[in-house]
């Protein structure tokens, strides 16, 4: 088991249709304004992006974002990531009754040393820290989507 490969899921069950979230979601520069978490976007071009960001624990990740796959017809976003993270994420948006499902998966490696060195003790703080970062992440996008 490669003990610094990791793939990550998380649902999100929002109270707005996919057409009025797609938009929240594909606008990542807009990310710090509602996800505490996310500390940092700067746009490189149209479809690249560095990206930092700060969870629970006392370290923050720099990545830089390149966008893959940007559908809204299908309701997908998909991102390839290089830095700290080297792997790829995606959005996937599905109608539920008058809401959405938003459906995020991820699968990364661990690149910077530090976090490869700590890779196996640190195995279950890490997927903590996550959870609590998307916990935090679908609180933030319900209270922006309520607001507009």
């Amino acid at each position: 088991m490669d003990w610094t490969h990791y793939r990550f899921r998380a649902r999100w069950s929002l109270p707005a249709p996919p057409a009025v979230v797609y938009p929240f979601l594909e606008r990542a520069e807009d990310y710090p304004s509602w996800w505490p978490q996310v500390r940092e976007v700067e746009r490189i071009d149209d479809t690249t992006g560095v990206i930092r960001i700060r969870a629970s624990l006392p370290y923050a990740l720099t990545f830089t974002a390149r966008e893959v796959r940007r559908d809204p017809a299908a309701g997908v976003l998909e991102i390839a990531m290089t830095g700290d993270l080297v792997g790829w994420a995606r959005w996937t948006l599905t109608a539920d009754g008058p809401g959405t499902l938003a459906r995020y998966d991820q699968e990364v490696d661990l690149n910077r040393p530090l976090l490869r060195r700590f890779a196996v003790p640190g195995r279950p703080v890490f997927r903590v820290n996550h959870a609590l970062m998307m916990r935090a992440g679908r609180r933030g996008l319900l209270a922006h989507l309520a607001a507009v």
